[in-house]
This record gives C-alpha cells, sequence and structure tokens, in this order.
C-alpha cells in the first residue's frame, strides 16, 4: 500500500511500470486504485468466466410415457432408456395416461408404475411416489449416485507451476485538487 497519492503521480507511477490504473473502489472516500495490467486481467476473468460455465451441468427432467396395455418387449425397451437417463444423471418422469376404458382400471397403471420403480431400483431412487392426477399417473426417479458410475476415479494431474508475477501494488488517490473559484464580479448595466 502506498497511501494517499495525487491521481497525476499515480498515473505517471503506472506508466512507468508498464501498467494501468484500475479505480477498485471508486465509493470510498478517498477512491482506492490499483496498478495493474489490465488487459491481463480482463482476459483472467474470462478465463475463469468460461471455465465456470464449462464445469456446470444442467439436468433435465426426461420424460418416458407408458399406457396400461404395453406390451412386454415395449416395456423393457422404456425401462432400458430409462436407466439409461438415470445413468448419464437425469432426473426421469414417468407417465401413464388412461385412455377410455381404461380409467376403470386405475388398480393396473398403479400395478405398472410400481413395477417400472422395482425394476430400475438399482440406478434410481423414487422421488415422487406414483400420484394420480386429471387422466394420468405421474412419479419421478432420481439417480441413486451423483455422478455417472462409468467415468474412473483417479487422482487429479499435477498442474504446472506458473510463472512469477509481480505483486499487484495498491494505490489510495486523494480527490483531485480544485482551484478556487474566480471572484464573481457584478456587472452593472451601462448609463444612458
Amino acid at each position: 500500500m502506498l497511501g494517499i497519492i495525487a491521481t497525476d503521480k499515480a498515473r505517471a507511477m503506472a506508466g512507468q511500470q508498464g501498467l494501468d490504473l484500475v479505480e477498485i473502489s471508486p465509493n470510498a472516500d478517498p477512491p482506492v486504485c490499483q496498478i495493474m495490467d489490465f488487459g491481463k486481467y480482463r482476459y483472467e476473468e474470462t478465463k475463469k468466466e468460461r471455465l465456470a460455465r464449462k464445469k456446470q451441468h444442467s439436468l433435465a427432467l426426461k420424460e418416458v410415457k407408458f399406457h396400461v396395455t404395453v406390451e412386454e418387449h415395449d416395456y423393457q425397451t422404456k425401462v432400458n432408456s430409462l436407466k439409461k437417463f438415470l445413468e448419464k444423471g437425469h432426473k426421469v418422469k414417468i407417465s401413464l395416461f388412461f385412455r377410455g376404458r381404461e380409467n376403470v382400471h386405475r388398480e393396473l397403471g398403479f400395478r405398472l408404475l410400481e413395477r417400472v420403480f422395482k425394476d430400475s431400483g438399482d440406478v434410481g431412487a423414487v422421488e415422487m411416489a406414483p400420484k394420480l392426477i386429471g387422466r394420468g399417473v405421474f412419479g419421478v426417479l432420481t439417480p441413486k449416485s451423483a455422478k455417472p458410475a462409468s467415468r474412473p476415479s483417479s487422482p487429479p494431474a499435477p498442474r504446472p507451476q506458473a510463472p512469477a508475477v509481480k505483486p499487484v501494488t495498491p494505490v489510495v488517490l486523494a480527490p483531485p485538487v480544485q482551484a478556487a473559484p474566480a471572484p464573481v464580479v457584478p456587472q452593472v448595466p451601462p448609463t444612458t
């Protein structure tokens, strides 16, 4: 910390070092500035943002639709795709719609959903139990593990050391010195 320095002097110091004078806290009294390479700073910030976006993982809610009269092969195909979604880390909504006379035998729909939950129990856990809403029965499964099992766990590789960077020197600036205002001379209207 260099202390309170006039703005012009701080700019000159930054220019001598080939760096920029950057205002860090403009609302402070006096404003706080820092001598740094602003282009490099912006580059590093955008790099950090890009890396943060890269690490974000958006989970999608996938949906698998069934009907009470589903045949065994179709049932197995749908359960397999449901398991794939769960292994990838997605939540899965299971929808079962009743058509026409199927509404009379809703217990068949609940049994089918219970069977789906049981068959996918090795990769998923029930988040929402089967619930009758309107003309359908709905349930939600979530993956049992947060990360997909296909990734092998290994220790992270050592990162190469970055070259030494010059330390950043903070500068506290004094407000600019203002000249005293010129005295106001009242204007007398000319007499005729």
